[in-house]
């Protein structure tokens, strides 16, 4: 056999390449982020605590008082101290931490849904629907939005009553919190889809759907706004981050979720008072923000260039 033929042979024998889908790719590319890895194994801990948590301490333990044991430093019965009116800090951040992540999510899931739509309607139709749109979006974000939770919280907080859900209490100011950090942080995302939109809508693919008669509703949510994805993705991710840092804020104020709901962020307003005799009333709360906002950053930070299509090559 000639060494034409052997070469030829070999090449033959050789196990041709693995095509990889988009997901694919993006989540070997995701997984190469030693950031973004160690963002999603954090973010993991903290789901992993909250949860788990709420098995172990109920919660009416966490809001027992007892004040013949308050201010007591961190110990094996309470491994994280106890607050001014004798409350266990550790099980208050497990069932404070579910409600700070409800926040997030709610809110980002109702700034999802208007950013996405202002922005794939004016990015889309563009001309004066484009127009009224874009002017509405600069008009709302030249608002301060702190300022306007701190208003809302301040006289809306007290206007509805407090509810059950799933057996539980919750106050009424935590509908007025999501909702007023859900409809003031849609503006960016609502710029990043039209974007998107003006430059996808001049793709073949929509002019021939718009050539067979394709309806633009359809032609907006089962052709174009799938293309979208990735960038809403990695906003939705990073938003969830600023829902709760402003949480934390305007509750640090006492104008936040009242009580009996409990967030990291009104945890941290008991502690105005002790920051130096009882130090572990606000570490403990206060760390649990950072690890969270630094976990979703990581990761955040990591999508953003595993989803680039522009990387999506091996």
């Amino acid at each position: 056999m000639t060494t034409l033929a052997k070469a030829a042979l070999a090449a033959q024998s050789k196990t041709p390449p693995q095509v990889l889908s988009p997901k694919q790719l993006a989540w070997r590319k995701l997984k190469r982020n030693r950031a973004a890895m160690f963002g999603l194994f954090l973010l993991g801990l903290l789901l992993a605590y909250i949860l788990i948590g709420s098995f172990i301490f109920s919660e009416d333990y966490a809001n027992h008082t007892d004040l013949s044991n308050r201010l007591q430093a961190p110990s094996a019965a309470h491994p994280f101290g106890t607050d001014p009116i004798g409350r266990d800090i550790m099980a208050r951040t497990i069932y404070g931490g579910q409600i700070s992540l409800l926040i997030g999510v709610a809110a980002v899931a109702i700034a999802m849904v208007v950013g996405v739509l202002v922005g794939a309607f004016a990015g889309y139709y563009s001309g004066a629907v484009d127009s009224v749109l874009m002017r509405f979006t600069e008009a709302v974000l030249n608002i301060p939005t702190l300022f306007l939770l701190i208003i809302a919280a301040k006289y809306a907080g007290d206007k509805i009553q407090n509810f059950d859900l799933f057996g539980r209490e919750f106050s009424g100011s935590l509908i007025v919190i999501i909702l007023i950090i859900g409809f003031t942080s849609w503006m960016y995302l609502a710029r990043i889809v039209r974007s998107e939109f003006l430059s996808l809508k001049e793709r073949e693919y929509v002019t021939a759907a718009r050539a067979l008669g394709v309806r633009n509703s359809r032609i907006i949510f089962r052709h174009v706004l799938p293309n979208t994805t990735a960038p809403i993705i990695v906003a939705v991710t990073l938003g969830i981050a600023t829902a709760i840092l402003s949480e934390a804020y305007i509750s640090f104020l006492g104008l936040g979720v009242r009580a009996p709901t409990a967030t990291w962020g009104n945890m941290l307003e008991d502690a105005t008072r002790y920051i130096e005799s009882a130090p572990h009333i606000w570490f403990f709360p206060g760390l649990l923000i950072l690890i969270t906002v630094l976990a979703i950053n990581f990761l955040g930070d990591g999508l953003r260039d595993a989803l680039d299509p522009r990387t999506l090559v091996e």
